[in-house]
């Protein structure tokens, strides 16, 4: 697997501290099977190779994780042998040699009297003057040269002085560290930012800074991330004043030895680079979420239709430079691609705004600084590349938008306050219109069948021919599942794009309130743990939903079934916990509404090509207030109440589960008459937790993992709903084997049913599972 992702370490572990070495004198050396250790025990530096590779390599690690490189110094020269040598020599020169002493790597550091070499615990490996600790006073460092990790302390960017350029650059794969053609780097062109790239393609960019923060980077979900430039004529340089990342944010998890993925960027659709085309702006609050620039059309009508936006958008009325041509105000968003710009960083706003409408070739114009009210003057001449928009941002960026004069007469006066009074008028003076429109169409072609509201208008819609086109008529050899709703099948839209189409059937379950509630929930979410839809279709009576496809199968065939589940070992088992976990999460704390999805089953856990879960089936889900604790309905809940802890106690039956390979109801035992709840309550109070062991993973789990796992699977289906742990609790505890764990107490619905209530699944030889319980799978969405 490519390993590409550049990497800023969060470590929450508890270290054990032990003597050893972290200094070697000149003419000292190190050889394979020898190292040097942080002083506090954190890093440790020696000879390793990584994977099945036979080559040998210089680096730094985490000590209890040998696998978790962070340095490398020789990965465009590997040792070919079996032996290896670091020596340091007596003018401070780093060098490694093979059997043969021939140089492979050289530090090209001089000028030292009395050199060291040490490793210190930021992992930063030195060369310095044996009696100065003068950090500002290093003959080399490897943070310095950093390879595709950005550690605490390390800075990125460059040194205009010595011309040196800190570059994160991938390793080419797993067992091969030499430079890959994935770059993190910052470009200073004018204004500094960061961007990612793979080879000379940008695929994310953080946006301009702006002297407060990059103008495309949302701070407010990440509120422990503080970035700060350092930007003079001496140095650029970028610095994560705490262990955490704008590529990746890490949680360490000491007893699988894998770093779980808390935060990473690009984090949306509208992080992707130029997502929406020249002259368009991505919304990701709105469905579809391209839109044009006011005064821009789509340069391609029909590709713009059905969502594919790379054409961008056009004038609608070409500038001529006439008199009365002015600029409308774009509120709260990532500022342009520097393509082609001017840069005054003297001006006022107001000079800037003289300045651009001066020059017939000037697009927008914008604060560079907007520190203290707003200072300097930045200007576009070209299309405008990558904007998107920010809702309830600090510090929010704004650029003024050239137009042609007959678009502002449509606005009429062009003052910013009346036109922003206008503005708001002739938008309400449109909803209303819009939305009364929609309610005639959707009463005449549904008839009896109710109405749906303005949220579902705010969804893409597609045409039901564009439907069966990508079906070929919802033919059978497209059907992939089916369920109480209906069925759903595998389509392909005109440009390639691949879907799922979910077809309500006029039997289904689900009811016109459930189409509606899924369409509105999942519409305002977003979430790498959680389906997208893309639309649906409201024609001839029809209730479609249409989502992004899911190559892979849905959880319940890997976990229940006898081919699926000898394929997810332990390592992905855990992962599919912590990304529904992470799922979850989001709905209750982290997203714009806080959300119970009260639906939670194997069956509405969707897999991506990667084994990425997705949580899918918004149909009952329900929405809280920000203070609200839980909810009466009258549907769906034993005992008429439900809230977020439902949830959790729906993930913590889903847990054992998926580390059982067991379905809770239907589970029988020789002993018992418990479903998997009470059998494993029984076990852990017996401390025999590990007989709940899948066969399937004997050889790959983890110990302390899987009975931790256990634990946290019992605190979460604890009988009362205060006594089971919020979301937040549950990540950290998954994620981090620091944090101690309580006891849980006896789970919900721990009642001992008659044999006669006893279904027969059981696990029959290996990892065989047999159900006289059938069940409809949809293979894949």
């Amino acid at each position: 697997m490519q390993r590409f992702s550049f990497i800023f370490f969060l470590s929450l572990v508890l270290l054990e501290f032990s003597s050893g070495a972290d200094i070697i004198a000149s003419m000292q050396f190190i050889i394979k099977g020898e190292t040097l250790v942080s002083p506090g025990q954190r890093f440790e530096l020696g000879f390793f190779s990584p994977g099945n590779s036979r080559n040998l390599y210089l680096g730094v690690w985490y000590k209890k994780l040998p696998g978790t490189i962070v340095w490398v110094a020789n990965r465009e020269n590997p040792l070919t042998d079996s032996y290896g040598a670091l020596t340091l020599a007596e003018n401070g020169n780093l060098t490694i040699t093979d059997q043969n002493n021939h140089t492979v790597w050289s530090s090209n550091s001089s000028g030292a009297e009395m050199p060291v070499a040490q490793l210190l615990e930021s992992g930063n490996f030195v060369v310095r003057e044996k009696a100065n600790t003068n950090t500002e006073s290093y003959v080399w460092q490897s943070f310095d040269f950093p390879s595709d990790t950005l550690l605490s302390g390390m800075k990125m960017g460059w040194n205009f002085k010595t011309g040196l350029n800190r570059v994160l650059t991938s390793w080419k794969n797993a067992t091969d560290p030499s430079r890959g053609e994935f770059t993190y780097t910052f470009d200073n062109l004018g204004l500094p930012q960061l961007v990612f790239r793979k080879g000379s393609e940008k695929k994310f960019r953080t946006g301009l800074w702006n002297g407060q923060r990059f103008s495309g980077l949302v701070t407010n979900i990440n509120p422990v991330f503080k970035p700060s430039i350092v930007y003079n004529k001496d140095e650029l340089y970028y610095i994560s004043l705490n262990e955490s990342g704008s590529v990746q944010r890490l949680l360490l998890n000491e007893g699988s030895g894998e770093w779980g993925v808390m935060y990473s960027i690009p984090n949306d659709l509208c992080d992707v680079y130029a997502e929406c085309g020249a002259n368009g702006i991505c919304k990701i609050s709105r469905r579809p979420i391209c839109e044009c620039l006011k005064g821009f059309v789509p340069k391609h009508q029909k590709e713009w239709e059905v969502l594919n936006w790379t054409g961008g958008c056009v004038r609608r009325i070409p500038l001529t430079c006439e008199k009365g041509e002015g600029f409308l105000k774009v509120e709260g968003v990532k500022l342009p691609e520097l393509v082609q710009f001017r840069l005054n960083e003297s001006m006022s706003l107001k000079e800037c705004e003289a300045e651009c409408l001066k020059n017939c070739s000037c697009m927008a114009y914008a604060n560079s600084d907007i520190k203290n009210g707003g200072t300097g003057c930045l200007m576009w001449f070209d299309d405008l590349i990558d904007i998107r928009e920010f809702i309830d941002e600090n510090g929010e960026q704004d650029v003024y938008l050239r137009e042609a004069a007959s678009e502002l007469e449509k606005l009429g006066d062009s003052s910013p306050k009346k036109m922003r009074l206008l503005i708001i008028s002739i938008t309400c003076g449109m909803l209303v219109l819009g939305l009364a429109c929609c309610f005639t169409v959707w009463k005449n072609r549904t008839k009896k069948r109710g109405k749906l509201t303005n949220e579902v208008m705010e969804m893409p819609l597609f045409d039901f021919a564009t439907i069966l086109r990508s079906t070929n008529n919802f033919s059978s050899t497209n059907k992939i599942g089916e369920g109480s709703f209906g069925p759903v099948y595998k389509g392909e839209l005109l440009l390639g794009q691949e879907i799922a189409v979910k077809r309500l059937s006029n039997s289904s379950s689900q009811g016109l309130e459930e189409f509606k509630n899924e369409v509105i929930m999942i519409s305002k979410v977003q979430h790498r743990n959680l389906v997208r839809i893309l639309g649906c279709c409201i024609e001839r009576e029809e209730r479609i939903l249409i989502y992004e496809y899911m190559p892979n199968k849905i959880l319940d065939y890997f976990i229940f079934d006898q081919n699926g589940r000898p394929s997810l070992d332990w390592q992905k088992r855990f992962q599919i916990v912590m990304g529904i976990a992470r799922g979850l999460l989001y709905l209750h704390q982290d997203s714009r509404l806080r959300i119970v999805h009260r639906d939670l089953k194997t069956s509405n856990i969707l897999l991506d090509g990667e084994l990425n879960p997705k949580i899918s089936d918004f149909g009952i889900a329900r929405i809280f207030g920000g203070d609200q604790v839980e909810a009466k309905t009258k549907r769906y809940a034993i005992d008429g109440k439900f809230s977020v802890k439902s949830d959790v106690f729906s993930l913590g039956v889903l847990m054992l589960e998926i580390l059982s390979g067991q379905k809770n109801r239907g589970f029988s035992h020789p002993d018992h008459h418990h479903n998997l709840l009470g059998h494993a309550w029984l076990l852990w109070n017996e401390n025999k937790a590990l007989e709940l062991l899948d066969p399937c993973l004997k050889e790959s789990y983890v110990k302390p993992q899987f009975l931790r796992c256990i634990q946290v699977g019992l605190l979460c289906v604890q009988k009362l709903p205060q006594d089971r742990p919020a979301m937040s609790s549950v990540v950290s505890m998954l994620g981090n084997e620091g944090v101690p764990l309580p006891q849980p107490k006896q789970p919900g619905f721990f009642i001992e049913r008659s044999s006669n209530e006893a279904g027969v699944s059981k696990i029959v030889d290996g990892c065989h599972t047999e159900s006289a319980v059938t069940i409809t799978i949809m293979e894949a969405r």
